[in-house]
């Protein structure tokens, strides 16, 4: 385990302390995202979180409202945190809002995603770093 996922838990719980909170790990390779979201999912587990996991290979946003998001925030009111792998689509422009937290995970020259909360870079998974992206420059046609 590296320190890494021990931030990133660090930061979320920072600003989500409490409650039924939903995190999305998603990247261009769904697989890789739900290694990343797993290695995180034990940080927050670590940090005292109950902590639910999920993955969609294809990030359908109806079946993921309706079968594991809603399931999920009708459940008791006990904390919990609902981490959620897939693809890209994760972060389409209306799955956006579902998330109080998004991880971009990505690989060697990948490009990051300007909507996500945080960038992981997981070239070297043994050893993940994390990415700082300025994105106040690029146009604003970028990602449109």
């Amino acid at each position: 385990m590296t320190g890494v996922w021990d931030d990133i838990a660090e930061q979320f719980l920072q600003h989500y302390k409490k409650g039924r909170r939903l995190l999305a790990v998603a990247g261009v390779d769904a697989e890789r995202s739900r290694q990343v979201a797993d290695s995180l999912a034990i940080a927050l587990t670590d940090a005292g979180e109950t902590v639910e996991r999920a993955h969609s290979a294809d990030g359908d946003e109806g079946e993921l409202r309706d079968a594991v998001i809603a399931p999920f925030r009708a459940a008791a009111a006990t904390d919990a945190v609902l981490v959620v792998s897939g693809p890209a689509e994760l972060l389409s422009k209306s799955a956006r809002g579902m998330w109080h937290f998004t991880l971009w995970q990505l690989a060697g020259d990948e490009p990051p995603h300007a909507a996500a909360s945080d960038l992981v870079d997981v070239t070297d998974p043994a050893n993940p770093t994390r990415r700082f992206a300025d994105y106040c420059a690029l146009p604003s046609s970028y990602e449109a």
